[in-house]
């Protein structure tokens, strides 16, 4: 399924509607027993304090990463996610009934509905777990190659980009230099369209080293029109990846591939977005921002210097100054620009702290507010590592179409790059957002940079 550009994978979706079903009934059941009437008579302020209650849980959960299709954590990390989800979201909701008091939900009746929504979105996930491990909700792949493309998909192990397919088997295509192991090669026959029928193949993937060496395009024709779907390597991996894969991409992708665009509607509802969320965290996070501010004062000094600027590169390659809190003695960088290390000797001891929170991004609320930066993008590098890595890691330049964020989907996906490999990986995310960005994904993104934050995800 696609909405927005953005894959979703089916099973999810599935999870997520039952979810909501769960939060959105929930309060009304437990009011139900809790008052022992008899019948159920819902009027319209009823529905509307069911539906509140629902999105809200539903958000929250998004927030805690819980319908990210690579969340990693075993069931009790879930479980874990879904109380702190619930907990957090019981939070709002009660905050809402004190705004809006025809929202109100009685405190017995929140606490209980809770209760309610852990015990039955615990059976879910645990049912959901079972069926993914089941095949009922993966599609079955042939992949047409079985040589050095091909292999990025044998190497594939991670269960989260195993999720969305199984592989039938791999076909040897003339051209190929095999090197997919030989028991996961199959023999399609005289016919392709009646092998794909006989194993009931949902998908071709095509992984051909060379195409111009007997390309079956007859084979694929027929297969076509009898629904089965065609599928290119670049895009079969980014759908199941979430993120583009440069060992395979080629320039003729990226240039007639859809996505990589701008137009003044999104520009237009993206800078709207970075302003109207800019205002709202700002004001929320003013708290924090004070606290932070004192302690960095106590633990150096008055004269201490609070923020950092340091110049980094923007949209389109421009430099501008990155505004943070520093979390770094004042003399870190007497030697020159390096990545920042495990356990850094540099970094002062509140500036631990706010790093694996990523308070020390707060500030970045400027550089957004004065259009250097969107809330969600990639992230900005300095001009020294810019210039090394576009000499050697291809279509880098390519992330800079766009303005770069304080927070984004190779910070979801990737943990904190600190070398030119790490660079190169986080690439295929930033890439993978370029392409399929929209306020849908961004509002995505921006939910789950919760977790991020909570877990401290990435830290250093």
């Amino acid at each position: 399924m696609r909405i927005f550009r953005h894959h979703l994978f089916p099973a999810i979706v599935l999870l997520g509607a039952a979810e909501f079903a769960v939060f959105l009934v929930s309060p009304e059941i437990f009011s139900h027993v809790a008052s022992g009437e008899g019948g159920w008579r819902i009027d319209l302020v009823d529905w509307t304090r069911m539906i509140s209650y629902g999105v809200i849980m539903a958000l929250a959960m998004a927030a805690m990463g819980l319908y990210h299709r690579r969340q990693r954590a075993a069931f009790a990390g879930i479980m874990v996610r879904v109380v702190v989800a619930l907990g957090g979201g019981s939070a709002v909701v009660g905050l809402v009934s004190y705004l809006v008091p025809t929202l109100q939900i009685a405190r017995s009746i929140l606490v209980g509905s809770v209760v309610l929504s852990t015990v039955l979105v615990g059976i879910c996930r645990f049912t959901f777990d079972r069926l993914v491990d089941d095949n009922i909700f993966r599609r079955r792949v042939l992949v047409l190659g079985a040589g050095r493309r091909a292999r990025s998909i044998s190497q594939l192990r991670r269960r989260t980009d195993l999720r969305g397919f199984m592989v039938v088997g791999f076909s040897e295509a003339q051209g190929d230099e095999r090197v997919v192991p030989p028991e996961r090669l199959v023999d399609t026959g005289a016919s392709l369209a009646v092998y794909c029928a006989d194993n009931e193949v949902d998908e071709i993937v095509v992984a051909m080293d060379d195409r111009r060496r007997s390309f079956p395009v007859h084979d694929l024709l027929e297969c076509r029109v009898r629904g089965v779907e065609i599928t290119e390597l670049v895009d079969f991996l980014e759908r199941e990846t979430g993120k583009v894969r440069l060992d395979v991409l080629n320039p003729s992708w990226i240039i007639f591939s859809p996505g990589f665009g701008r137009n003044w509607w999104r520009s237009m509802s993206e800078r709207s977005f970075d302003v109207l969320a800019s205002l709202a965290i700002l004001t929320l996070a003013s708290p924090v921002i004070l606290l932070t501010m004192l302690a960095i004062k106590l633990e150096e000094g008055l004269r201490a210097p609070v923020f950092y600027r340091q110049v980094r590169v923007g949209l389109e390659g421009r430099q501008f100054s990155v505004l943070k809190f520093r979390s770094m003695r004042v003399d870190a960088e007497a030697q020159g620009a390096q990545w920042a290390a495990k356990r850094d000797s540099r970094v002062t001891r509140v500036g631990a702290v706010i790093r694996k929170m990523r308070i020390d991004e707060l500030p970045q609320i400027i550089n957004v507010l004065k259009g250097d930066m969107g809330f969600v993008g990639p992230r900005p590098e300095r001009p020294e590592f810019v210039a090394q890595f576009d000499e050697r890691i291809p279509y880098y330049r390519e992330r800079h179409y766009v303005k770069p964020g304080i927070t984004g989907w190779a910070q979801l996906c990737y943990p904190y790059g600190a070398s030119e490999q790490d660079a190169a990986l986080k690439l295929e995310y930033d890439l993978y957002y370029v392409k399929n960005r929209s306020l849908l994904f961004d509002v995505m993104i921006l939910l789950q940079t919760v977790e991020v934050v909570l877990w401290g995800k990435g830290g250093r």
